[in-house]
């Protein structure tokens, strides 16, 4: 695939297709039917409350340099959802509005933003930690070259997406010569001094099964993964975190095609670990998109399920009050499941193992 479900036209690019695709599936598993809502209510008895807002999750747009056959975003090339500078600084205000210690900076490409830097700084200007959710592959363009080294001097988290330490499985997901471009990337942060145990450099790799089923134990894969890397291509990093896919866009279109659609969903139904609901993202972060709508979590935010506060009204960063965050129940859905199946799945990774 090279191209975008939307620039395709595919029915998929559509968040009210994909999730009367997912709500009509037969999931009829006692004893919640296939209901995300009655999966809480049987194990707490009422809906998923936010707690204190501590994560600030900004979608800096769908522009990407790749077009990953797992991408929940959609992202790729030909999408030109890019956040602008007045969203930007409205995103700026609302955090100081809060006592968030986190900018989680995600896409697309959050570097493909011609704001990025510029809201890196501010951010961390602010002493907020900040993340950026990267693809590795994007620090290889040429005006990208100076990135390692900037980030590193301003203390930022990366989060970088690698499916598998070995190369076959990562370009069975993301492309042919991702897995090259990758390492070449790795070799780049580890000179800048990212992933040799400095806490200030944090190098944070994300995996997530290539293919339809959980991810495995994050304690596991982590040291497998280190020696993996080590071994082969001289590479450290400083942890492993690993994602459930979610079906959400093209990788639901994935599923679908490859007739795996009904068993991937019956295994997160089937999955459901009430252990994990405790640490679910959308309870302390909030998601902001490219055009400043806020959700609960970045999957809600691809299924445009906007945060519903109890007058019902839309939130936007534009008119941002944080009371009005704490006067909500959390949207859910099927796909929610994905978050609660198995050890669990977050933008921080397994939540509890299972």
């Amino acid at each position: 695939m090279t191209t975008s479900l939307k620039q395709q036209r595919s029915p998929l690019a559509s968040a009210d297709y994909q999730q009367a695709l997912l709500n009509a599936l037969p999931l009829s598993t006692p004893p919640h039917q296939g209901s995300f809502d009655t999966a809480l209510a049987n194990h707490n008895g009422h809906s998923l409350q936010p707690t204190t807002l501590e994560i600030f999750q900004i979608n800096l747009g769908k522009l990407c340099n790749m077009t990953c056959r797992h991408c929940h975003v959609d992202a790729a090339p030909d999408r030109r959802e890019v956040m602008d500078r007045d969203t930007v600084n409205a995103c700026l205000a609302a955090i100081d509005q809060t006592n968030v210690h986190t900018i989680d900076l995600t896409g697309g490409a959050p570097e493909l933003n011609p704001h990025f830097r510029y809201l890196v700084d501010e951010c961390t200007q602010r002493g907020k930690k900040v993340i950026d959710r990267c693809n590795l592959t994007v620090l290889l363009l040429p005006t990208m070259h100076d990135l390692p080294q900037w980030l590193a001097e301003r203390q930022v988290e990366i989060v970088c997406s690698l499916p598998h330490y070995r190369q076959r499985n990562t370009d069975a997901q993301r492309g042919d010569g991702t897995f090259e471009k990758s390492i070449a990337a790795l070799k780049n942060l580890n000179a800048a001094g990212y992933g040799q145990g400095d806490p200030n450099r944090c190098l944070t790799l994300m995996s997530n099964p290539v293919g339809a089923f959980l991810s495995s134990s994050q304690v596991s894969l982590e040291q497998e993964w280190k020696a993996g890397l080590l071994k082969h291509h001289g590479i450290t990093f400083d942890r492993l975190i690993t994602l459930n896919n979610m079906p959400i866009s093209r990788y639901l279109e994935w599923l679908e095609s490859s007739n795996n659609l009904q068993r991937y969903m019956e295994l997160l139904v089937n999955s459901f670990n009430p252990g994990t609901i405790a640490g679910l993202m959308c309870r302390n972060t909030l998601s902001v998109s490219w055009d400043g709508r806020l959700f609960d979590c970045d999957f809600n935010q691809m299924l445009e399920l906007e945060c519903q506060p109890n007058n019902g009204h839309p939130m936007q960063i534009h008119n941002f009050h944080p009371e009005r965050l704490t006067q909500r129940s959390i949207v859910t859905g099927r796909h929610c499941f994905g978050c609660t199946a198995g050890g669990g799945s977050s933008c921080g990774g397994s939540i509890k193992e299972s």
